[in-house]
């Protein structure tokens, strides 16, 4: 199991290795070059000399390369001149994650949750009228885009009806501030009227969220599982006399269940990367707000940052998906 993790951990490395040198490439080809990108129109000329000096721009490309990744490293990437102008770029990522990673937790729980069992009720009754209705439903989960729901939700719940919060992550509570988990900071805190507050406005948001992850994760595991039904072993287990119970969890659903995680996977790495358009239209303040606002005001700075974090992000959640692979069938470890 350790050389599995050891081998997995290496090949992550290399990934994240291209990345950084894509990044490096791309802040080299930007109009007017890297220093004007990152520093801006109100550079001043100390300025932009005490960059390139730190840049090394005056050295081989190779010595810039390694600065550039010990930069990275001690996450040094400058300063924020569009999203949050005169804040250090690597702060700006972190008060944006906890958003993020709440939103996209609470999606992928819905997603999941109502996803793999009506999957698998709906590959014991295929082609019924439950499973017809099923797949419908899964259709236009993908086919509806993502930030049409979301003003559709917005518009009739929130602003005709009143039931949810317009945007934002919270109301106005006085809430005492721990880790910016805000649900996490009421619990912690004992300050449960804050939690209920970010709980309401994380509602309409995560449902628009998790409509994508809960079509796709309820296809694979329908598929997944109709194929395993039709195995020898299953019908073996089930001639023996094995209850439904041990059937379902020993032979179907431990076998069903590899694609399915691959599919958690990179739709948590997904999330968690930036629902733009979600947080857009919520006024969220996570990451994808965050990474549409770079893009709008050429915010170099901020999006050396969240390209990064994304491949890093991508990066730790396939890792964790292979050791589960390596969980749930351990012959996966010998190849």
């Amino acid at each position: 199991m350790a050389r599995f993790i050891i081998r997995r951990i290496l090949q992550m490395v290399g990934v994240v290795f291209i990345l950084s040198l894509l990044v490096f490439l791309w802040l080299r080809s930007l109009p007017g070059g890297t220093v004007s990108a990152i520093l801006g129109e109100r550079a001043t000329p100390a300025t932009r000399a005490a960059l390139s000096q730190a840049f090394g721009l005056d050295q081989p490309v190779w010595v810039q390369y390694l600065k550039f990744l010990q930069r990275a490293a001690q996450g040094e990437f400058g300063v924020s001149t569009g999203v949050l102008p005169g804040t250090d770029a690597f702060d700006v990522f972190l008060s944006r994650l906890p958003a993020t990673v709440e939103l996209s937790v609470a999606a992928l729980v819905i997603a999941v949750v109502l996803a793999i069992p009506l999957g698998y009720v709906s590959a014991k009754r295929a082609n019924s009228p439950l499973d017809s209705g099923l797949v419908i439903v899964s259709l236009i989960g993908v086919a509806v885009p993502v930030f049409f729901l979301a003003f559709l939700l917005k518009y009739q719940l929130s602003v005709e009806h009143h039931l949810f919060p317009v945007s934002g992550r919270q109301d106005n509570l006085g809430c005492t501030r721990v880790t910016n988990f805000f649900v996490l900071d009421g619990l912690l805190t004992r300050e449960l009227d804050c939690s209920a507050s970010a709980l309401k406005h994380l509602v309409l948001p995560s449902v628009a969220l998790a409509t994508i992850p809960f079509a796709v994760i309820y296809r694979i595991t329908r598929a997944s599982v109709l194929e395993v039904l039709g195995e020898d072993y299953v019908r073996t287990a089930e001639s023996k006399g094995l209850t439904a119970r041990v059937v379902r969890g020993r032979h179907v659903m431990r076998n069903a269940l590899l694609p399915v995680v691959t599919t958690i996977g990179l739709q948590t790495g997904g999330l968690l990367a930036g629902a733009v358009l979600t947080e857009r239209v919520f006024g969220f303040g996570g990451i994808g707000d965050a990474l549409a606002v770079a893009f709008e005001r050429r915010d170099y700075a901020v999006l050396q940052v969240l390209i990064l974090a994304a491949a890093g992000i991508y990066v730790i959640i396939n890792l964790l998906v292979d050791i589960s692979y390596a969980v749930i069938d351990p012959r996966v470890r010998t190849r």
